[in-house]
């Protein structure tokens, strides 16, 4: 994992972890072995990279969970376009 700590806070079904600039989550829904990736939240001030390492550590989360990652949130998504190692977690039938 890249990021320290990732907390699964799945009373706010959400990932979250704590950086110099606050606090960055990735809110989910659950549904059917898929993980819909809803609401990335991170300070303006944030560093690119530590989200990318955030949503990364995330994905690998997925990953080891058996589930497949339908992204829904513009930034998730263009990460997924730049990252193609991440294809495989898409389900069939989903193209970015």
């Amino acid at each position: 994992m890249l990021v320290e700590e990732i907390k699964d806070n799945e009373l706010l079904r959400q990932f979250e972890t704590k950086t110099a600039c606050g606090l960055l989550t990735i809110e989910y829904a659950i549904q059917e072995r898929k993980i819909f990736l809803t609401k990335l939240c991170a300070n303006e001030n944030e560093q690119e990279e530590k989200v990318n390492q955030f949503i990364t550590s995330v994905l690998d989360i997925a990953e080891e969970r058996k589930f497949k990652v339908v992204p829904t949130n513009t930034k998730i998504v263009s990460f997924f376009r730049k990252n193609k190692k991440f294809q495989q977690l898409l389900p069939p039938g989903i193209k970015i």
